[in-house]
């Protein structure tokens, strides 16, 4: 999370969780009336929230999949998740420090020697987004989404543009999401294990959760599964379909592709303890003041806890151009997320989303 879920015009390319300038205005009216002011007020072409109620399964859509046609949008189409690809990362890297093959306060320099200038920034550090390390994506030129459709990129690529500028203040002593920090990270595990990051999700989480609609994409794969709404980019005054692009520039930040039904299953996996030992999921959980722009709102490792209107909210935001999504566990185990089919968003997406959240977990 950030000042805003804006990607594009925010000036990230990855959204961080979800974030609001002020308190958000929690849901007064069921999930349809929520959702139902993001494609009416907020003029996104549609949007829909799966909600896993136990055995149970809840699809509310609005809008549209296809402005052209007039398609309804997908009940459990494929999408680009954005950052709830940090959440997976952080799975597996906390699954090596289960298996004693990572120290958790161990310092990036023992796995990848020489990459970072500050030899200080811990594992831990880099997770939880008080590494200090700048935000790469600051330092695209999003002026031109069409210039980044086939662009693609390799980590230590990324990982330069970070470095190019100072830290932003020295490990530990404050906190700002770095999509860099979890670009570093995919390579640690990569490193660690001598398997690929794609490999690493469909080995260790995927796979074992029978999530077959889920995959982190590599260089050059640019096509979104059908069925899928098309993602759309406002450009010059109209909408674009960019549905399919070269997302390695997001990688371990935000490259994963799912859809609901999948996320659903995710979180809850993870939250009940069925990815991570009880250790490793309570260090997940072990917030820090995050300001993001939602009082009482903390950061875990790849994690998010929310206030809402009923309890909390566990989960994480992805944004990247064409999607946004809203994905976590809320009170009493219920699973939710919400898809939207456009990014960059107008200002007040961010507080209607977190409120149709609000609603399907609530209400």
């Amino acid at each position: 999370m950030r000042k805003s879920l804006r990607i594009a015009t925010a000036g990230t390319l990855v959204a961080l969780l979800a974030a609001t300038t002020a308190a958000p205005a929690f849901a007064t009216g069921s999930v349809q009336e929520r959702l139902d002011v993001l494609t009416a007020q907020d003029g996104v072409p549609g949007a829909a929230a799966v909600v896993q109620d136990g055995p149970r399964t809840r699809v509310t859509r609005s809008g549209t999949g296809d402005v052209t046609t007039g398609k309804p949008f997908p009940r459990n189409g494929s999408f680009r998740a954005g950052s709830v690809t940090k959440t997976f990362v952080a799975t597996v890297v906390l699954q090596l420090v289960g298996e004693g093959r990572v120290k958790l306060d161990a310092p990036v320099e023992r796995y990848l020697p020489g990459l970072l200038p500050d030899r200080r920034i811990t594992v831990r550090q880099l997770l939880q987004h008080t590494s200090g390390l700048y935000n790469y994506t600051d330092d695209l030129d999003l002026s031109d989404p069409e210039a980044l459709r086939h662009r693609g990129a390799e980590p230590a690529e990324l990982v330069a543009m970070a470095l190019k500028h100072p830290a932003l203040f020295p490990p530990g002593a404050g906190w700002s999401y770095s999509n860099t920090n979890y670009v570093v990270a995919g390579m640690l595990a990569e490193r660690v294990t001598g398997r690929p990051l794609a490999d690493l999700l469909t080995q260790r989480i995927t796979r074992p959760l029978g999530l077959r609609d889920t995959y982190l994409p590599r260089r050059g794969d640019e096509k979104l599964p059908a069925p899928h709404a098309i993602g759309y980019a406002p450009i010059g005054g109209r909408l674009v379909d960019f549905s399919d692009f070269d997302a390695t520039i997001a990688g371990a930040a935000g490259g994963l592709v799912s859809t609901p039904a999948d996320l659903d299953r995710f979180y809850g996996a993870l939250l009940s303890g069925r990815l991570l030992r009880p250790a490793e999921l309570a260090e997940m959980r072990r917030t820090v003041p995050a300001g993001l722009g939602v009082p009482g709102a903390g950061y875990g490792l790849g994690l998010g806890r929310i206030p809402v209107s009923c309890g909390e909210f566990w989960g994480h935001e992805g944004g990247i151009i064409g999607f946004t999504n809203l994905a976590g566990v809320g009170p009493g185990g219920l699973r939710v997320t919400v898809v939207l089919n456009e990014n960059p968003t107008p200002a007040d997406t961010n507080a209607h989303l977190l409120a149709a959240a609000d609603a399907a977990v609530c209400s």
